[in-house]
Parts: structure tokens; C-alpha cells; sequence
């Protein structure tokens, strides 16, 4: 089932095509101008949007081209007198998906809708394919596309990458992304976890040592660089590393050389460099707790990965994943959710991220009972993390509302760290000055 928008001052109109719709199964919602398309658009957001070009307020076109700007995955098909087809070829030659000439013929408008709907779900589909496919990340989200093309930027080059998130965002599935898609995949790619290695292993991890070098030396070892070499080392929670390994680490990436303890001589080693941190470096940095030359040598490159409770649109999504694979692992019969149990997985704010979600879906497909129809009821866990607030009625509704209230929020944040310039935060935000605009006036905000 699909939401439909129809936007028509024609009352006649509104209710034939809503009839008409509605017998597909979709959820029809109609409008008489552009004005209050943009508002329910804003509100609940729509699968599909079918437009008249002559309405009083905000006319068929200036509406195409708000949604082109703020919603351009939603397909628009005009609705159009014989006089006015002019209008809606141009509208097709900007991206509007097709026209329809008035009086239009059920069939033929009833099959438009679907094959709209059935191109949108396939480009969708195909963006989720090439980022599992390439990347082996889960998302569709705009922020998680933002790193998609930050990984297509930036794998080829040998350039420092700092990856930045919350513990369980997906860190070393980016980083393994980077190498996989680099000039260097067939040569090794080597995790090393600095949180889990006791300070005074840390030269030897990473920089190997001779035999006799020191008690229990009885041969030689290759450091964590030696066996990166041509290939690339990740640095897992780079804020741990404690401050002689720091100037040591300073040393590999401006020289390219390492030096084994008890070695007499430098060994060149040609690494590409990624790290990854649940901190604020730029804090540790200010309070003295991680050199500053350090922190600009490996945030050449950083990549910010967004916590899940900022990309709830993903949930369902990567649910349905970890459905898939532990209903495999345990023989289990598991093919979807009940609807309450979506809602749960969407309300949860998931301090944990995709590790708590993925944690969270093992255990249930282990504890609970198979539904009659396969559905998996996650409620039926007694072991769910607690929540506090009631549950919302409409799933995709709550997802789109809980989406404007993070997207307000992040506007909010860009105006203030530009002190009000529109310009500014609009490149920092990644979108045109225009749709910035369109969104303040929407969210009544000021510059």
C-alpha cells in the first residue's frame, strides 16, 4: 500500500481519483492547491503526488518544483487540460514523471500510478542493492547516501580517513568499505583494537620486535604495520592510545618508516592509515589528552556516521536483515513482523545502535514463539530493554514525524554555527540555499 497525495481544486476531481485509487489499496489524501499539498507533504509525507497545474494559493508547477527540491524522490504526475499540455512537458523535461490530459481515463491513470510506484521502489531498490553489494552496508537514509559517496570519493586515494560515531554505528563495516573498494583490496587489511591492548604492548602490536630483544623474545615478530604493508591498518578507537604511542604513531605517518624494538635500522612501510573513535578528538585535543599534530594527520578525511535513532527510516530495514539471518541460523520460520513489534523496534531510541538492534533481534528469533502467520512478536522477549513512552498508532507516520522533528533540529544547529547565514548553512547542510529556505519557512525559522 502506498500514500497518494492528490492536489486539485476541483472537488469532483478530488473524489473520483480518490475513489479510484483507493480500490488499489493505496491511501488517498487530496488537497485543493499546492499550499496544502506542501503542508501534508511536510507532515506525512507521500509515495506518490498527483497535481493539477491550475490552483488557486500555489498553481501545479510552483508545486512540482518545491517537491523536485525538498522531496525529489517522490515521482509527480501532472494533471492537465489539452490547453495547457505545453506546461506539463516542460514540467516531464525538469523531472516530473508523466501527464495525464483531462478528462483522463481510469484505466490508464490507475496504471500510470502503479508503474510511477513500481520505477521509485526499483531506483530505491537498486541504491540499497549497490551499497549492500559494494559496501555491505544497510541504509537508504540521505545521511547514510552521504557516506556511500564519501566512500566512493575517497577509496581510491591513500589519503587519512578518520571515521567518527557512536559505539555499534557501523565503524569497521566502513572501513572494511574503504579498503574493499581501494586500489589496495587484494593486499591485507589489518584490524587492530587499541582499546583492548595493555600500554605496554603497544610498540610491540604495533611495530614488531627483534628476538632477544627482551625476556621471552625467543624470535623475531612482525609489528601490526609490518603486516599492513601495501595493504591498509585500521585503527579501532584511536582516543585510547595512550600518549608515547601517539608521538610514535606522528612519526609512521610523516616518515613512512617504523622501527622494531631492538632493530638497529628503519623499515620503510607504504600503509594506508584508518581510524575510528566513539570520542570528541577536538575535546581530548583542546584538554590535552591527544596531540593535536596527531589529530590533523589523521582527520584528513573524516566521516561522520550517524547514530541509529537519528536514521529511524533504517530500522525496519535492517531488522528485516537480522530477521532474515538469525531465522536462518536457528531454523527458524520467521518471514516479518507483527505491526507492534515494528513499532517497538521504531519508538526504541537504541543507545546501543546497531549492535543493541542486532542483539536485540538474535534473542528474540532464539525466545519467541512463531506466530500463526510467521510474524515474528518481539513483546513476547522478556528480556526487551525497557521503554518509558507509549506507543505510537501509525508506523509510518511516526517515522515521518520523528524525520521532521530530526531534520528541524539539525537546521536549528547549521543556522547557529553560521550565526544565521543562510548560504552558509545551506552548503553545510548540503542542499541549495532555496530548499533551506522552503524548510525555515516550514519549521518557522529564522536567520
Amino acid at each position: 500500500m502506498a500514500r497518494i497525495l492528490i492536489a486539485d481544486d476541483e472537488a469532483s476531481i478530488r473524489m473520483v481519483l480518490k475513489a479510484q485509487l483507493s480500490t488499489l489499496g493505496h491511501s488517498v489524501h487530496a488537497v485543493e492547491n499546492g499550499r496544502e499539498a506542501l503542508i501534508y507533504l511536510q507532515k506525512y509525507g507521500a509515495e506518490i503526488l498527483i497535481t493539477d497545474l491550475h490552483m488557486p494559493k500555489m498553481g501545479g508547477m510552483e508545486l512540482f518544483e518545491q517537491c523536485r527540491n525538498r522531496y525529489p524522490d517522490i515521482p509527480v504526475i501532472i494533471l492537465t487540460a489539452h490547453g495547457t499540455v505545453h506546461l506539463a512537458v516542460e514540467a516531464i523535461k525538469k523531472g516530473a514523471f508523466d501527464f495525464q490530459t483531462k478528462p483522463f481515463d481510469r484505466d490508464e491513470l490507475k496504471a500510470l500510478v502503479q508503474k510511477a510506484l513500481s520505477e521509485s521502489n526499483k531506483r530505491q531498490n537498486l541504491v540499497h542493492e549497490e551499497s549492500i553489494g559494494r559496501f555491505d552496508i544497510i541504509g537508504r537514509t540521505k545521511s547514510m547516501h552521504q557516506v556511500y559517496e564519501l566512500i566512493d570519493r575517497v577509496s581510491k586515494s591513500t589519503a587519512s580517513v578518520l571515521i567518527i560515531g557512536e559505539s555499534g554505528t557501523g565503524k569497521e563495516l566502513v572501513a572494511k568499505a574503504l579498503h574493499r573498494n581501494s586500489d589496495r583490496a587484494q593486499e591485507a587489511f589489518i584490524q587492530v583494537n587499541c582499546g583492548a591492548i595493555p600500554e605496554q604492548l603497544f610498540e610491540s602490536e604495533f611495530f614488531g620486535f627483534e628476538k632477544g630483544s627482551f625476556t621471552g623474545a625467543d624470535q623475531s615478530r612482525p609489528g601490526k604495520f609490518n603486516m599492513a604493508h601495501s595493504g591498509t591498518i585500521f585503527l579501532d578507537e584511536i582516543g585510547e592510545l595512550p600518549s608515547s604511542m601517539q608521538v610514535k604513531l606522528l612519526r609512521v605517518l610523516q616518515d613512512g618508516s617504523i622501527e622494531r624494538i631492538g632493530g638497529k635500522r628503519m623499515q620503510k612501510v607504504d600503509v594506508r592509515l584508518i581510524a575510528a573513535t566513539n570520542r570528541d578528538l577536538n575535546k581530548e585535543v583542546q584538554e590535552g589528552r591527544f596531540r593535536e599534530d596527531l589529530y590533523y594527520r589523521l582527520n584528513v578525511v573524516p566521516i561522520m556516521l550517524p547514530p541509529l535513532r537519528d536514521r529511524i527510516e533504517d530500522v525496519p530495514l535492517l531488522a528485516e536483515h537480522f530477521l532474515k539471518r538469525f531465522s536462518n541460523k536457528f531454523s527458524r520460520t520467521f518471514r516479518g513482523f507483527t505491526e507492534e513489534s515494528l513499532l517497538w523496534l521504531i519508538k526504541y531510541d537504541w543507545p546501543g545502535n546497531i549492535r543493541e538492534l542486532e542483539n536485540v533481534l538474535e534473542r528474540s528469533v532464539l525466545l519467541c514463539d512463531e506466530h500463526s502467520h510467521q510474524l515474528l512478536d518481539i513483546t513476547q522477549n522478556k528480556t526487551l530493554p525497557h521503554q518509558n513512552a507509549t506507543q505510537p498508532k501509525n508506523l509510518k507516520e511516526y517515522i515521518r514525524q520523528q524525520t521532521a522533528i530530526l531534520e528541524k533540529k539539525k537546521i536549528e544547529i547549521a543556522l547557529a554555527d553560521h550565526d544565521g547565514n543562510v548560504t552558509h548553512a545551506a552548503n553545510a547542510l548540503g542542499i541549495s540555499r532555496k530548499s533551506l529556505q522552503l524548510k525555515m519557512r516550514d519549521y518557522d525559522l529564522r536567520g
